[in-house]
C-alpha cells in the first residue's frame, strides 16, 4: 500500500469509528453524562483524576492539562492531574509492591468522596487501573472508563463507560481524545459561560 492510499485509508477508518460513535445513542448519553458528572464534581470542590498505560498515559496527561490549564478560554484552574506524572514515585511503587498498584495506591491517598477518576484503556483490561477502581469504590470516588467497543473487565468495575466502538487501537485513541476535548469543552462553558 501506497503514503497516500494508507492516508486515505486510516483517515476513513477515524471518520467510519467517529460516525459509529454518533449513531450511538447509548453512548453519546454516556459521553453527556461524564461531562455533567465532571461538572458536578468540579462545583461542589472535587478533583478529578486521570489514569492510564502508554498512549493512553499521554491522554490522560493531556486530559488533565486541559482542566488543570485551560480550554478555550483563561479561567481559574479545575484541579485535575494524571496519577502517573511523578516517575519517582511509579517507580518506587512498580518496585516495592508492584506495577499493579500503582494507581491504586496514589488514588488511596489522595482520593475523596465525591472525586473522579477516569481510567482509560483501550482494551479495558488494564490490571492497574482495575485495581484503582476498586480502591475507588471503597472510598466513595466515583469511576468513569474510556475503553474499546468491548469494554473488558472496567464495564462491570466502572461507574460509567464510555466504550468507543471500534477494536483497533490508534482509532479508539483518537475517539477517546476527541470526546474528552468535547467533555472539557462543555464543563469549561458550563462552569464559567461559553466565552470562545
Amino acid at each position: 500500500m501506497d503514503c497516500a492510499t494508507l492516508i486515505d485509508a486510516r483517515l476513513q477508518a477515524h471518520a467510519e469509528t467517529i460516525s459509529a460513535i454518533r449513531g450511538n445513542a447509548d453512548l453519546m448519553k454516556a459521553v453527556a453524562q461524564a461531562a455533567e458528572a465532571i461538572t458536578a464534581c468540579f462545583r461542589n470542590g472535587g478533583r478529578v483524576y486521570f489514569c492510564g498505560n502508554g498512549g493512553s498515559a499521554a491522554d490522560a496527561q493531556h486530559l488533565a492539562a486541559e482542566f488543570s490549564g485551560r480550554f478555550y478560554f483563561d479561567r481559574p484552574v479545575l484541579p485535575s492531574e494524571a496519577l502517573h506524572c511523578n516517575t519517582s514515585y511509579l517507580t518506587a511503587v512498580a518496585n516495592d509492591y508492584g506495577y499493579e498498584q500503582v494507581f491504586a495506591r496514589m488514588i488511596s491517598g489522595i482520593g475523596r468522596p465525591g472525586d473522579i477518576l477516569v481510567g482509560i484503556s483501550t482494551s479495558g483490561n488494564s490490571g492497574n487501573i482495575l485495581r484503582a477502581f476498586e480502591v475507588c469504590r471503597e472510598k466513595g470516588v466515583h469511576t468513569i472508563a474510556m475503553t474499546g467497543a468491548t469494554g473488558g473487565k472496567m464495564k462491570e468495575r466502572s461507574d460509567l463507560l464510555i466504550n468507543v466502538p471500534s477494536t483497533d487501537t490508534p482509532r479508539i485513541q483518537e475517539a477517546h481524545i476527541t470526546l474528552g476535548h468535547i467533555i472539557c469543552e462543555f464543563v469549561e462553558a458550563a462552569i464559567f459561560g461559553d466565552r470562545k
